[in-house]
């Protein structure tokens, strides 16, 4: 049996008439004009509560009863589909008064069949939305259809195809807000923006573009939003065009991008996450809103944005009022707890994560929320009251509009019209109504207050924080020393600077505005450090060396979180504040769901890096972008080993494959700009050999990178393929020089890497690139023996992977030769006191160089490798060779223990001193020198000096035991 799919038969009236006298005199007046065995009691039920509740509705109903039966009779599926159709046709028209009446027309009986599903309980709130939404668009294509034809016709306009006017014609119409969304209100204004791309467009010679297509927006407000005795189509605003107050109806493309890249508001970017082609020459404004994504969708996180648009929201508070969420009088659009905060708390966070996320830039409210909880932003919680309340809260906007056809979001204020107006919205009375509203309007305050409203309060602080002119006042003082630094007149001094712009990065009035606004949340960041005077003098040092501040002060304010880890930062490492204020929105990587999971792994880290670089227009821009990223996932290996994430030993393997990964992506693009130029090398291979802390993976914050440039090739065609051919040995060594100028040379992003090439064979005398025969033969025949130790940590980071593992192997065999451990023991104390006389050491500090420190840790642990012939212990950190060398027998296991203790404690205080100091050879100040000792385990710095001289001490006396008494197994 089929299933009767009409309106009427599939009727839940979601509404509770209360079936007055007048609305049954009423339905008794218009039942005989109705289809013979059309009032079933559902059916019934709901026109009572149209006759009780909405004079539009029923009006509606009552002068075309014959309409009302046709639309009950009918799948209001198909009867939406046809009235779109209708709708869209009435733009065939040639007469503009015809065209007006069928449009006119079509739209009354659109809202009758939208009110009618809705209320009858067929449709969802999506299902409304969209039907409202699509039926604008047919609108607005329909009108815009005629009006073109008829501007064609008069000879103001050229068409490319008169049958079809908007294809190819350059003027274009993008519905923005809940019409762009596909949201659409029931009787809610359209928000349309009109351009035109100048070089699609083609108005007749003489013609003004910009006249002829502003008279074409003026006429298509006038066609759809003029009322006649038929009523309107749609109310038209155009007030999200750009400069609304001085510009034209219709601007072009060209102008609107200028505006939009110069001085494009924050609440226009916000605008423009709904924008959507509804009519005109739709390629036309694809292509537009491409070119305006780095506009709409930043790289960074873009905290700033949630200031101006809280300031935004806070601006239509004051001038439309924003009461507490009582029900009577509510505006459940803009008063608390309503659908306006739903839509900021959606918004806001696409603005700031929208730019990295792709998955978050939806148009629509529901389903931002559901990519916020899958991207890690909020939680299901988060999204489910919010969307239940976005549904709610819609509904009933649309119940207060279909009362009278009037785009209002206000709920009645007399008790009895309240009543009235729950039973319309299916409630029993006004008590569960307002206990219904109630409970949404508090839940979705909760949330908003979560994100827009939590920051503390800083009145009282502020009564006691005055940094004026003169004396710095006793009760200033008195809060500051309360907040915990000790110096109380040294910190009003640095703050009252700042005030007086005594930065430059401080003068600009916006970064005075928003330092002032936050000042109290920032000092207590600050005095939550260890040492709140450091922190404090830190971040003056740093606001001395940024070229401008408001960005950054922008992001703090925004955000506690960041705020407390940035002051953090200026206590533990002065080098991370630094990153930070040359980037500030590197802070942005902190945020990100997966900061708690570090990513250590070389092959993931291979991936992040191309991720993060992406695909830029230039050279330059490829450049400037490899500093961007791996300035930023430096930052974060910092930040997770300031934050206790990670150990030092795995900073030093993060910091490492970072550097692997893009030295591999850099060999990859020179190597391609090369070919570009020249033409590739016939069979040639090339990679990059790392030795030193790179080749070991112990890299620190601050480590130069030893690498070794070698290639391959034919002997036999030795010429590149290009238009301007060069021997292969030019090449290799041309795209050697590549290398490492665009790892070295500073940007304006600054530089990535200090590259060191002189552990190539005969350094500084030799080309920077090296065949690999001659690497090999070097290596056998007049290589010096601290040479063939520097080999023990050789690994290959980049390049062709057959040529990479002919040279591990060919470093293998070399490692593997026959030698006399003692003498190898022997050459490596002679060139270890040369290295003595030539460079000394700078104190007990320089863990490098001091005597038991690193240095001669590492020359130990070469040593053994060397001596004992171990190739397999090639690469490994120095900690790793002398433990596996006393599990081997290699030295004797106490020994062993002895030094790999040592080594390990040594080399954690050293990554702790190039992260957060300067000069690491000098005495730390007091603070920095107290924070590297808690961060290995140490109570203080003098207990942290204590054990260094302890650890050097005992490395020192386990090599004078262990003096020629190396083992070759």
């Amino acid at each position: 049996m089929q299933r009767d799919d009409t309106l009427r038969a599939r009727l839940r009236p979601r509404i509770r008439p209360m079936a007055t006298p007048l609305a049954r005199d009423r339905l008794a007046e218009i039942a005989p004009a109705l289809a013979p065995g059309l009032l079933t009691p559902q059916l019934s039920e709901l026109l009572l509560g149209l006759a009780d509740f909405s004079p539009f509705l029923w009006q509606a109903v009552a002068q075309a009863p014959a309409r009302f039966s046709a639309l009950a009779e009918r799948s209001p599926e198909a009867a939406n589909a046809d009235l779109v159709a209708r709708q869209r046709a009435a733009g065939a028209s040639g007469d503009l008064a015809e065209a007006g009446r069928r449009l006119r027309a079509n739209r009354r009986e659109h809202a009758l069949l939208v009110a009618l599903a809705d209320l009858g309980g067929l449709w969802d709130l999506d299902v409304v939305t969209r039907a409202l939404s699509d039926f604008a668009d047919a609108s607005v294509g329909a009108a815009l259809d005629l009006l073109l034809r008829r501007a064609a016709a008069a000879g103001r306009l050229r068409l490319p195809d008169p049958d079809r006017p908007a294809e190819g014609c350059g003027l274009f119409v993008l519905g923005l807000g809940k019409l762009g969304a596909g949201e659409l209100n029931y009787s809610s204004d359209i928000d349309l923006v009109v351009f035109y791309d100048g070089e699609r467009a083609g108005p007749v010679a003489g013609a003004e573009a910009k006249t002829v297509f502003g008279t074409l927006a003026q006429d298509l407000a006038k066609l759809l939003a003029h009322r006649t005795a038929d009523g309107y189509v749609h109310r038209v605003d155009y007030r999200l065009r750009p400069d609304p107050g001085s510009t034209a109806l219709a601007l072009s493309t060209a102008f609107a991008f200028e505006y939009y890249q110069s001085i494009g508001q924050d609440w226009e970017r916000a605008a423009y996450i709904k924008a959507r082609p509804v009519a005109g020459d739709i390629p036309a404004a694809e292509a537009f809103l491409r070119d305006l994504r780095p506009f709409i969708w930043r790289r960074h996180f873009d905290f700033a944005a949630i200031a101006e648009i809280h300031a935004l929201k806070r601006q239509i508070h004051a001038v439309r009022g924003y009461d507490e969420a009582a029900v009577a009088g509510h505006n459940i659009k803009i008063g608390r707890g309503g659908i306006r905060e739903i839509e900021f708390f959606a918004q806001t966070q696409q603005l700031v994560f929208g730019g990295r996320q792709p998955s978050l830039r939806s148009r629509r409210t529901v389903e931002t929320l559901a990519g916020l909880v899958e991207a890690g932003w909020i939680d299901a919680a988060a999204r489910d009251d919010l969307s239940e309340a976005y549904t709610f809260l819609r509904t009933v906007e649309h119940r207060l509009q279909m009362v009278r056809d009037e785009q209002t979001q206000r709920l009645p204020s007399d008790p009895e019209a309240l009543e009235s107006f729950a039973r319309f919205c299916g409630f029993d009375g006004s008590p569960a109504f307002e206990a219904a509203v109630l409970a949404r309007t508090a839940r979705v305050q909760a949330h908003y207050a979560l994100l827009f409203e939590g920051e503390p309060a800083d009145a009282a602080e502020r009564d006691h924080l005055a940094f004026g002119r003169g004396e710095a006042p006793p009760a200033t003082l008195a809060a500051l020393g309360r907040m915990g630094f000790r110096e109380a007149e040294r910190a009003y001094g640095i703050v009252h600077g700042w005030q007086l712009g005594r930065h430059p990065a401080l003068r600009g009035g916006r970064a005075r505005e928003i330092l002032a606004d936050f000042l109290p949340g920032l000092l207590r960041a600050l005095a939550g450090t260890p040492d709140p005077d450091a922190a404090l003098i830190n971040l003056d040092r740093a606001f001395s060396r940024m070229p401008a501040a408001a960005e950054l002060l922008a992001i703090l304010r925004s955000h506690e979180r960041l705020r407390l880890l940035f002051a953090d930062l200026l206590g533990a490492s002065p080098r991370l504040a630094d990153a930070v204020g040359r980037s500030p929105h590197i802070l942005d990587a902190v945020l990100e769901p997966d900061f708690v999971t570090p990513v250590i792994a070389p092959d993931l880290l291979r991936r992040q890096v191309p991720a993060l670089v992406g695909e830029p227009a230039d050279h330059e821009e490829f450049l400037d972008r490899c500093r961007d990223a791996t300035r930023r996932m430096t930052f974060i290996t910092g930040a997770h080993l300031v934050s206790g994430l990670i150990t030092p030993s795995q900073a030093g393997e993060a910091y490492a494959g970072i550097a692997e990964a893009t030295i591999g992506l850099v060999l990859e693009a020179e190597t391609r700009r090369f070919a570009g130029d020249h033409g590739p090398i016939p069979r040639g291979r090339c990679c990059v050999l790392a030795l030193g802390r790179l080749g070991s993976r112990q890299l620190t914050a601050a480590s130069d990178l030893d690498l070794v440039f070698l290639y391959d090739f034919d002997p036999d065609d030795r010429t590149t393929g290009g238009a301007r051919p060069v021997d292969a040995v030019v090449a290799y060594n041309r795209i050697a020089q590549r290398l490492v100028a665009a790892l070295t040379v500073p940007t304006r992003r600054g530089r990535l890497y200090q590259v060191d090439l002189r552990l190539r064979p005969y350094g500084r005398h030799s080309p920077p690139a090296v065949q690999v025969g001659g690497f090999t033969a070097y290596h056998r025949d007049e290589a010096e023996p601290w040479e063939h130790m520097a080999l023990t940590r050789a690994r290959v980071v980049a390049g062709d992977a057959t040529l990479a593992a002919e040279v591990a192997a060919a470093i293998a065999a070399r490692i593997a030769g026959p030698r006399d451990p003692a003498a190898v023991c022997a050459e490596a104390g002679a060139m270890r006191a040369l290295v003595t006389r030539e460079r000394g050491h700078a104190g007990p500090h320089d863990l490098k160089y001091a005597p038991g420190g690193l240095f001669d840790l590492d020359f130990l642990a070469q040593s053994i490798v060397l001596g004992a012939g171990a190739s397999d212990l090639v690469g490994l950190s120095g900690a790793g060779v002398l433990r596996l060398a006393g599990e081997r027998g290699l030295i004797p296991a106490d020994l062993s223990e002895t030094l790999a203790q040592a080594y390990g404690v040594i080399e954690a205080v050293y990554h702790w001193q190039r992260l957060t100091l300067e000069d690491p050879a000098k005495p730390p100040p007091a603070n920095a020198a107290q924070r590297i000792a808690q961060a290995v385990g140490l109570p203080d710095a003098r207990t942290l000096a204590a054990e260094l001289r302890l650890q050097r001490r005992a490395s020192r006396a386990a090599m004078i035991a262990l003096k020629g008494g190396l083992a070759r197994p």
